[in-house]
């Protein structure tokens, strides 16, 4: 139990200074800031999620002493209890007659699906900040960029903004009011299913990962995630902030479709020549432009229908990858 807390307390003093590095304002404090649910998750799939606890605990009370509420809160939310559940979900097993050693582990589809609904979540806790209501949201977010445009170009605080690049500033800001909420969640659920996929190999290369590595070409979502997305998306048509949550689910939930399109194209390009080219450029176009997540969003949602894996499977006379 001593190294365990031992563990939480190193882990979570590492995720403090890789989550306030983002106050120095350099480019690569970004990548360090964005890092900041590793070390928690690699103490939760190491040790035990007791010690994920303990590093969020620790985190938190490192934050709140540093810097006040804001940053401590902001860590909480949006990593350090997302880090833990997951962390804790991950290594969850029941008896089975069938599997490794006899265990059924919890599905990497269910820990998708909560990444996005965690990551919704740590968005929509954050939107009473900004306003109580939709019109009072919308002014305070505004505001928020409008400074930090300010900082960024050197400008009075009263001073119209001028960006460089960008003709009409103000239209400009209009649409990072609207998109901001929304790429948040994305991000969100992007950084918790990344940093647990990279704690999961770095703990699997330390010979102290309990559970199998799974199929990742095989992921797939739960068969309510349709429903919830469509709820989401009608949800949008509603007013006041209601209406942005649902927008916030419904980008957080977009982003679990687009790992399944990703998870459908890892399994149907397999014994193809070129793979890893077409896959890294695929990776690399998201990166780049955005934009074509939603095509991959799309996909995963038609193979809800079509099964391209199993179609690819049967064609290559290979075995099936999708339960």
């Amino acid at each position: 139990m001593l190294q365990i807390v031992l563990v939480g307390v190193a882990a979570g003093l590492a995720a403090a200074l890789l989550f306030a590095s983002l106050v120095s304002g350099s480019l690569f404090s970004f990548l360090l800031f964005y890092l900041a649910p590793l070390p928690l998750m690699i103490a939760g799939l190491g040790w035990s999620h007791v010690a994920a606890l303990v590093a969020a605990l620790v985190a938190v009370a490192g934050l709140a002493a540093a810097f006040g509420g804001f940053l401590f809160a902001a860590f909480l939310v949006g990593f350090g209890l997302p880090a833990w559940w997951l962390s804790y979900l991950a290594l969850l097993a029941r008896p089975a007659s069938a599997g490794p050693e006899g265990l059924q582990w919890y599905p990497i589809e269910r820990l998708v699906l909560w990444a996005a609904l965690l990551g919704a979540l740590g968005i929509i806790l954050a939107i009473p900040m900004f306003g109580t209501d939709a019109e009072g949201f919308r002014a305070g977010l505004r505001h928020a960029l409008d400074r930090l445009l300010g900082v960024g170009t050197n400008a009075a605080s009263d001073a119209p903004r001028m960006l460089p690049g960008i003709s009409d500033a103000e239209w400009y800001l209009d649409v990072l009011v609207i998109a901001t909420p929304l790429a948040a969640a994305v991000v969100l659920t992007v950084t918790s299913l990344a940093n647990l996929w990279l704690a999961g190999r770095i703990v699997k290369l330390s010979g102290r990962l309990k559970r199998p590595w799974p199929d990742l070409g095989a992921t797939i979502l739960p068969r309510s995630a349709p429903a919830l997305l469509a709820a989401a998306a009608v949800g949008m048509l509603a007013g006041d902030l209601f209406g942005i949550a649902a927008g916030v689910l419904t980008a957080s939930l977009l982003t679990a479709y687009a790992l399944v399109g990703l998870a459908v194209l890892h399994a149907t390009t397999r014994g193809i020549n070129g793979r890893g080219f077409v896959l890294a450029g695929i990776y690399a176009a998201v990166a780049v432009f955005g934009w074509p997540a939603l095509l991959l969003s799309l996909l995963g949602l038609a193979d809800l229908v079509l099964d391209f894996r199993r179609l690819a499977a049967k064609r290559r006379g290979l075995p099936e990858t999708r339960p």
